[in-house]
């Protein structure tokens, strides 16, 4: 162990003399440490008034910890309590109730019946010889001859009327006088036959109302 101590450069780290007051490989300038001794602080002399601060600054310290060490133990039994029980209440699964069985049929309610439609107002009703001359009571039918034939057609007004239902009905119900014949065009065909002359009423009807024309049967000239 030589006599004389060694000590180490703070900057390249080569070992030299103690008695050196520089490093001799990079002229780095030796520190000398300081010999003394640090003071002690008011704090850690007891009776002061700053070792009383800190006293007390300490048991805060440890009151704040142990408030805070219980409220994560608390916290921690709530979230296990709370799982555990999600777990139980899980784990019962609801019984399906079993359907009723009634021997009564179910009642089916009849479908609701559909309100009336209003029957349309007929105002007036016009026969016409092949759909121009107005047959009316006051323009009467000229002489229909035997084996003479027209078409006449009645007219419903309003015209507003959707394909109004016509019936024909004739006075000569033997039809020895007079036959007449519906045609698919809404037509009526007339026809004077037999030997009897007469005079024959004619009538059209719809929704109620109605128009009666009188036609006279002569024999052939």
């Amino acid at each position: 162990m030589p006599l004389i101590p060694q000590i180490k450069c703070r900057r390249c780290g080569a070992s030299f003399s103690s008695l050196r007051s520089r490093c001799p490989n990079c002229g780095t300038r030796v520190v000398a440490q300081s010999s003394r001794t640090p003071g002690t602080t008011p704090g850690t002399v007891h009776g002061t008034a700053a070792n009383s601060r800190a006293e007390a600054n300490v048991r805060w310290q440890l009151a704040f910890g142990l408030i805070l060490v219980v409220s994560v133990i608390l916290a921690v039994i709530v979230m296990v309590t709370t799982s555990l029980d999600t777990i139980d209440n899980a784990s019962i699964r609801p019984t399906a109730t079993p359907a009723l069985i009634s021997n009564q049929m179910p009642e089916i309610e009849a479908a609701p019946t559909p309100p009336p439609t209003p029957e349309p107002k007929v105002e007036q009703i016009k026969i016409l010889y092949m759909n121009t001359k107005d047959l009316t009571p006051e323009n009467a039918w000229p002489t229909m001859r035997v084996g003479e034939a027209i078409n006449v057609n009645a007219v419903v007004y309003p015209m507003d009327i959707i394909n109004p239902p016509v019936e024909w009905s004739c006075s000569d119900v033997d039809g020895t006088s007079l036959q007449y014949k519906l045609n698919s065009d809404d037509t009526v065909t007339l026809t004077c036959v037999g030997t009897e002359m007469k005079n024959v009423d004619l009538t059209a009807s719809c929704y109620g109302t109605s128009v009666t024309i009188k036609i006279y049967l002569r024999e052939a000239s």
